[in-house]
């Protein structure tokens, strides 16, 4: 049995993130079993988040009676856009007034977005789920893209390849894999060639008629699409993107599983015979995002892949049939990769060392359960980057109140590994990010009808921010000897002043296990690092020459225990710090 006289020290840094999928037992010190408000920093630490102010002064107008929220927010040129009720607003970021720019959007639900110059002028296409795609220029006059469409909008699959000399003059056949939702005569394209069939099998296209618009004809191999000459209508499009200079459309309430695209540099004209078109998968689409040269296309069970620049090249490939996405507006592209909500969490798709191969993997299994307790009984989702802290944050927004209305979770890639927390009391129902004169600027809608910005002020426009962490239950690698504890050291990356409780709690926090007062963690005589604050400044904290970047606070404790935890909550307003690191230091007891 060691004397009551020795003594022990136990040093750990802060990393690993929240984790809820592992018993306190078999933690890593460093992994938090509560981290909210707070964020895996890159630089080291767990750091208390900034928080959040008007972006624009004014309340966004309402379109009727109820509450509405901010479906949309997006930044345009140098101009912020907003949509609530049934129209589209614009205001100068800071100003104190908007400008009504659209109206009449009947049942508009989820709004998406896309900034594209296809002729020399910057453009915004908004679309809605419900109404006509509509095109802003930077001065807002504004294009509705046409809602009308004649055909089918079907896709199939060639089986037998037709070469350049094949002749159809009225006689040829054309065998797919599935010709039964095309029309029993009309029109079809094939690599930008229109053929004319007068009738059909159901695998094939009969009294064939080729010509490449009236030209030459072009050979064409297995696999190739065949496609309707003319695409759907695009009204009612949920999501919206431009790749290889055409504009996609897709998750029309008829079509819901039918992407349709422009011509080139024309985002409002679809015909195929000059290089517009329609592409069907089989399943019902949920979002779409260009990566790395490709268009992916995210369905409700299954994901492709288009590659190619035109319609002459275009080619689909499924990337799994598998998995889905639950939500597009989770999609985001972050830390090289995609990342986005599957039915079983966050998911990534990465590229392997094979050109052309993609695997799968689930990121979120450290916290898992707080998105099996959102997915269910969220209204909607959104998500945002934050590429200079490598950091992902996705939202789930419910139908009730107070602090849990929304529950964010935070994805910070920390080295090569994801590390989490969770955020309360941001309450997005729209994002939008960009980069201005190399600042990051991340803006949200809320439900309470206002514009915000992430990453700006001290609280969450007014209300303090509640930052808790709480470290695993710590056995100083012996849980059968008692603990007298002395001193827990903390390691600050202060930004100013600090206004945090140490708390300590022993033995998994039993009603009878040792209980001290909060323990005050005041940084007012931290001192500064050595050229941040000048001699005779006014400052909360002093600028001391050979002041350290990392201060250490030396807080004695008391209580004993076979295990030991901590916690630091922060209800204030002070600026973020960082939680570095602890050390406990203790004497060591009686073996049980």
């Amino acid at each position: 049995m060691p004397e009551l006289s020795q003594t022990g020290a136990f040093p750990f840094v802060c990393e690993g993130g929240l984790v809820l999928n592992q018993s306190t037992f078999i933690m890593k010190p460093g992994q938090a079993l509560e981290l909210l408000n707070f964020e895996p920093d890159i630089e080291g630490g767990y750091r208390r988040i900034t928080g959040f102010s008007k972006y624009v002064t004014a309340v966004v107008p309402q379109t009727s009676a109820s509450t509405e929220e901010v479906l949309m927010v997006a930044t345009f040129g140098s101009t912020v856009v907003a949509a609530r009720g049934e129209k589209i607003f614009s205001a100068t970021p800071g100003g104190s007034s908007w400008t009504e720019r659209d109206t009449g959007r009947s049942s508009a639900g989820t709004y998406d977005f896309e900034r594209f110059n296809f002729d020399g002028d910057d453009k915004l296409v908004v679309v809605d789920g419900a109404n006509a795609p509509t095109v802003f220029k930077t001065d807002f006059t504004k294009t509705n893209v046409s809602p009308s469409g004649t055909g089918t909008g079907q896709a199939t699959t060639l089986l037998v390849a037709i070469t350049s000399g094949t002749g159809m003059s009225g006689s040829g056949t054309i065998t797919v894999d599935d010709t039964s939702q095309f029309a029993s005569s009309g029109s079809i394209l094939i690599g930008g060639e229109q053929f004319t069939y007068g009738s059909k099998t159901s695998t094939t296209f009969a009294s064939v008629t080729r010509a490449r618009n009236s030209s030459v004809a072009a050979d064409h191999e297995v696999g190739a699409i065949v496609q309707d000459l003319f695409p759907p209508a695009v009204a009612g499009a949920k999501f919206v993107t431009a790749f290889k200079d055409h504009m996609f459309y897709a998750g029309m309430s008829a079509n819901k599983q039918e992407i349709v695209f422009s011509v080139p540099f024309d985002e409002d004209n679809f015909s195929a015979a000059v290089g517009g078109g329609s592409i069907r998968v089989d399943d019902t689409i949920t979002g779409l995002k260009v990566f790395r040269d490709n268009l992916f296309i995210f369905c409700e069970n299954k994901i492709f892949q288009l590659t190619g620049s035109s319609q002459a090249n275009f080619a689909m490939k499924p990337v799994t049939r598998n998995i889905g996405c639950v939500n597009g507006q989770t999609i985001q592209e972050f830390a090289g990769d995609l990342i986005f909500l599957g039915p079983d969490g966050l998911r990534t798709i990465a590229g392997t060392a094979r050109i052309g191969d993609v695997e799968l993997g689930t990121i979120s299994s450290n916290v898992q359960s707080l998105f099996d307790a959102n997915l269910s009984d969220s209204d909607s989702f959104t998500s945002i980057v934050i590429p200079n802290k490598t950091q992902y944050r996705i939202f789930f927004t419910k139908s009730t109140s107070g602090e849990n209305a929304t529950e964010g979770v935070i994805c910070v890639l920390r080295g090569q590994q994801f590390e989490f927390a969770e955020i309360k009391g941001i309450r997005p129902t729209s994002t939008d990010t960009f980069v201005s004169s190399g600042d990051v600027i991340a803006i949200h809608g809320s439900g309470d009808g206002f514009v915000y910005r992430q990453e700006s002020g001290n609280d969450f426009d007014g209300t303090a921010i509640n930052g808790r962490y709480r470290s695993p239950d710590l056995t100083m690698n012996d849980p059968g000897i008692r603990k007298n504890m002395q001193r827990v050291i903390v390691n600050f990356a202060p930004e100013s002043s600090i206004d945090a409780d140490l708390f300590v709690r022993y033995d998994y926090e039993s009603k009878d296990s040792a209980r001290p007062a909060a323990y005050p963690l005041d940084s007012g005589d931290i001192a500064a690092i050595y050229g941040t604050t000048t001699y005779g400044s006014s400052s909360s904290v002093p600028g001391t020459y050979g002041g350290a970047s990392q201060p250490l606070v030396r807080q004695p404790v008391e209580g004993s225990g076979f295990a030991v935890a901590l916690r630091v909550n922060d209800g204030g307003t002070t600026a973020p710090y960082s939680l570095k690191g602890f050390q406990l230091e203790y004497q060591l007891g009686a073996r049980r």
